[in-house]
């Protein structure tokens, strides 16, 4: 069988999947719903993923009887304890889709994204937060990313629940008075947000916190105090998450990538970049700050292709297939290559 690698990007809101050939040639690639077996279960989410991955296959032109790669790369989101990933590996083993199999988190994927070498440190903010970090020798440095109880704060859900909190608070009287409340009135077509909690606890409506996200960044831009102050919150998180990781990993004064992704991020423009970038570079002025610029199941593919001891010149035609204008980090690969 011709190598082949089986990338998956499983996040909370969708999931990706790329297949590509030794020599890093796109096969074929499919999108579909997000299903992290941590919470849809094992067998749904992983359902999700088998098929997905044979209509990888059949875009490929691959028979149903041959196998589909002979590597899986995966990493998704929850894989966020070894226990949890040692769990995915065998479950995703015994599916047969290829002859060895590697799970990981999502943001490890984010990173190699980002980088030539998958060493430095990345932060994903989406629906959730979280960061991981790579030394040169291997080390990492991760967070448990369990939410609350694992001191996380962060992501589009976050914020969409204290948009919700503080337009309660300054409807009642408890909180201060915030251009919050009148969006999400908007938001809702109700004339009172405790209406709106009302309807919540009742489940005649449903609570999407990430929905109501780019509302705080809506009013923030209007110079909404609370509002800017949840920015500013989440913009010391990820400082906090990028130094945290240098630190534990000696990498404070190397010229190492930090690698932003994840939806809050991308499609915020420069609103939390620009601040996360100019306070990072005063802690770690070698720091290369960078959003990533392909989509990470690419990444997970590039740590496909290592595993199996792709050539670097496989990097650069991956790439090449997401964008025209390669990032620094792909040419230096090309080159040493």
């Amino acid at each position: 069988m011709t190598d082949r690698v089986l990338a998956i990007d499983g996040g909370n809101s969708k999931t990706a999947v790329l297949l590509v050939d030794a020599d890093g040639k796109v096969l074929a690639q499919v999108r579909g719903p997000g299903a992290p077996p941590q919470t849809v279960g094992m067998k749904r989410g992983l359902d999700v993923f088998e098929k997905l991955a044979r209509e990888a296959a059949a875009q490929a032109g691959l028979s149903p009887d041959e196998p589909i790669a002979s590597h899986t790369a995966a990493y998704l989101a929850g894989a966020d304890l070894p226990r949890e990933e040692e769990d995915l590996t065998r479950a995703i083993t015994e599916r047969n889709w290829s002859t060895t199999t590697f799970v990981g988190n999502d943001t490890f994927a984010l990173l190699r994204a980002g980088t030539a070498s998958g060493v430095g440190v990345a932060v994903v903010c989406g629906a959730g937060i979280n960061a991981v970090g790579v030394a040169h020798d291997g080390r990492t440095h991760r967070f448990p990313a369990l939410g609350a109880i694992s001191g996380d704060w962060g992501g589009g859900g976050q914020l969409g629940n204290d948009a919700l909190w503080h337009a309660v608070r300054a409807e009642d009287g408890r909180g201060k008075h915030t251009e919050l409340l009148p969006a999400l009135l908007e938001h809702y077509g109700e004339t009172s947000i405790l209406k709106v909690v009302e309807k919540i606890h009742f489940e005649e409506i449903a609570l999407d916190p990430h929905a109501l996200c780019p509302i705080v960044f809506d009013v923030a831009a209007r110079g909404d105090a609370v509002a800017l102050a949840e920015i500013d919150r989440l913009v010391e998180e990820i400082v906090l998450l990028s130094t945290v990781s240098l630190r534990k990993l000696d990498l404070m004064d190397e010229p190492v990538d930090v690698v932003l992704g994840g939806g809050v991020l991308t499609s915020t423009g420069d609103v939390v970049v620009g601040p996360v970038r100019q306070k990072l570079l005063e802690m770690a002025p070698l720091a290369q700050v960078r959003v990533v610029d392909v989509p990470p199941v690419v990444g997970a593919a590039l740590l496909g292709l290592d595993f199996i001891g792709a050539s670097p010149g496989a990097e650069l035609r991956l790439r090449s297939a997401y964008d025209d204008h390669l990032p620094a980090a792909a040419l230096d690969v090309a080159a040493s290559g």
